[in-house]
This record gives C-alpha cells, sequence and structure tokens, in this order.
C-alpha cells in the first residue's frame, strides 16, 4: 500500500472539528477553539454532532461515521482536529470507508481514545495522520500552550524534518533504531486487539497513558508483545508521559525489563502526553532513534 502524507496546513484553509468519541464536556471551549483558529486566518466548520450527547458519547455511531466521512469528502477542507478523546473511537473503526480516506487525504488530527482511528487509518488507508492536540481541551482552553501551539503548526504546516529530544528521561536501553512511526495511547491500541492493525513494516512504538496502575501497563505491553508482528517488527520504544501511575520505580523496572527481553532501544522523556504542554508526532512517517533524539521526515 501507498503511504500518504497530507498536503501541507496554509492560512485560509478550512479546518474541519470533528466529534468522534466521548460527548463535549464544555461548549464554550469548542466555540474558543474555534476562535482560535479563525483569528489565524483559517476558517472553520463543525460537525453537526460536535454538541450532540447520546449517553456518553458525541452522538450515534451513525452520525459520528456520516460527519466523519462527510469531511474527508468536502474538497474545502484541509484538516480535521477531533474535539475531544474520552471514549467511542473503537467503536467506529470496522464502520469507516478506508476507500474515502485513502482517496480524500487530508490532515487529521488528535490523540488519546482518537489513537485507535489513526491506527486504522494508517493500516488500512496509508495515511499519515497526527497524534496532536484536541479542540476542547487544546486549542479551546482560555490559554492554549505556547509550546503545543507551536509544535502542531510546525508539524502539519512544514515540510522540515523534526527533531525531538527527551526532557528528564530515562535511558532503559540505548541503541539506534528506524522505521515508520507508530502507537499512540497505550490502552486504546491495546484496545484494538483481535482486529488486524498493527504496521506490516519495522516501527518505532510510541505510547503514553494515565490513571493505569503499573500492573495494568505491563498487562498491556505484554499483551502486544504476545503477538508476533508486533515482537518482529517493533524497532524501539518511545515512552511519553504515563501519568499517576503509583510506583515510579516498578515502572522502571517494568520498562528495563522489556528492553532486555525485546533487545531494542527504550527510551522515555518525550513530551507526548495528556498534560497542557504536548508534541504533534506525523502517525505513520518515517522516523529514527538517534543518540536520543527522535527524528521524523
Amino acid at each position: 500500500m501507498n503511504i500518504i502524507k497530507p498536503a501541507g496546513l496554509k492560512t485560509g484553509d478550512t479546518i474541519g472539528i470533528l466529534a468522534t468519541a466521548g460527548a463535549v464536556e464544555d461548549k464554550e471551549n469548542v466555540l474558543r477553539a474555534k476562535n482560535f483558529f479563525e483569528t489565524r486566518g483559517y476558517k472553520v466548520v463543525l460537525s453537526e454532532n460536535v454538541f450532540d450527547r447520546h449517553c456518553y458519547l458525541a452522538g450515534t455511531d451513525e452520525k459520528k461515521i456520516e460527519e466523519l466521512h462527510k469531511f474527508f469528502l468536502n474538497p474545502e477542507i484541509k484538516a480535521i482536529i477531533c474535539m475531544r478523546g474520552g471514549y467511542g473511537a473503537i467503536r467506529l473503526v470496522e464502520k469507516i470507508d478506508y476507500d474515502i480516506i485513502r482517496n480524500n487525504p487530508k490532515i487529521f488530527c488528535g490523540y488519546s481514545d482518537i489513537s485507535a482511528l489513526s491506527a486504522m487509518m494508517y493500516k488500512r488507508a496509508g495515511l499519515i495522520t497526527y497524534s496532536g492536540p484536541l479542540a476542547q481541551s487544546d486549542f479551546g482552553v482560555e490559554n492554549p500552550s505556547q509550546f503545543t501551539v507551536d509544535k502542531f503548526f510546525e508539524a502539519v504546516a512544514s515540510d522540515k524534518q523534526l527533531c525531538f529530544v527527551p526532557e528528564n528521561g530515562i535511558l532503559y536501553k540505548d541503541g539506534e533504531a528506524q522505521g515508520v512511526l507508530w502507537g499512540g495511547n497505550l490502552a486504546t491500541i491495546v484496545s484494538l486487539c483481535g482486529l488486524d492493525f498493527i504496521p506490516d513494516e519495522d516501527f518505532i512504538f510510541f505510547t503514553e497513558d494515565l490513571n493505569e496502575p503499573v500492573y495494568k501497563i505491563d498487562k498491556m505491553m505484554h499483551q502486544l508483545m504476545n503477538i508476533s508482528t508486533f515482537r518482529k517488527n517493533i524497532q524501539a520504544i518511545v515512552l511519553g508521559d504515563f501519568l499517576d501511575i503509583d510506583n515510579k520505580q516498578w515502572f522502571d523496572e517494568l520498562f528495563y525489563e522489556i528492553a532486555a527481553e525485546l533487545q531494542i532501544p527504550v527510551i522515555s522523556g518525550f513530551k507526548i502526553t495528556h498534560e497542557k504542554d504536548k508534541v504533534t508526532l506525523p502517525y505513520g512517517a518515517n522516523a529514527k532513534l538517534e543518540c536520543c533524539r527522535l527524528i521524523i521526515n
């Protein structure tokens, strides 16, 4: 399958804010996100379901799929930014028409629960998406992080090589590696087990999570490691933040063990996170880990 990188975002382009997962928590944040982009010279459209609520979801699955397809088919929309994460994307992955996505490539951005969509869009449509900020919780807050804003536009509006250096990270195992950049929120990626979702080529696995005890992180990592394709193709592990874990010593021991078992480089300290300051990563792009730096072409 040919891998497709969407065209970069330009001032004046139309951005769609799409609800694919949990129900809106703060309507004002969504409207602020719309204003954030409009004041920077972009046009913005909201999906029809952006304020819908069906239990804990942003409307019905049928409406979410309809809006997702409509946004990809709309030639005026050059970028899609997901409204929020939470939960719900896993319900959509077998209902999406991936031919529509393959034939209408555009910027698609989100993180956390949105990792399920990015993984399947890469696997089935060959689309490079972006693991990055959300409308409600990042662009829609009263004072968006300038770091997050800068890293977002650096990734989606420029063709230059990206380079990320860990901050206060741990080198569990040194080494160099290359492959496509793939992964996301750990619990969300594990929720795809049972589907054909792992890249067929070498990959660098990036991951993060929050509110998970170490034994569950252990279980999820080994659930992936028990899949032969995952174990065969993984070349390195790049760790973002694992927030609010119960025991940092156990966490470190776990990844020292994983690094030794897989015999691959493992390093933490990257701003891949649910925190305010976060990087934007091209999901599926060619990457290499070199001298503790993550370099993405």
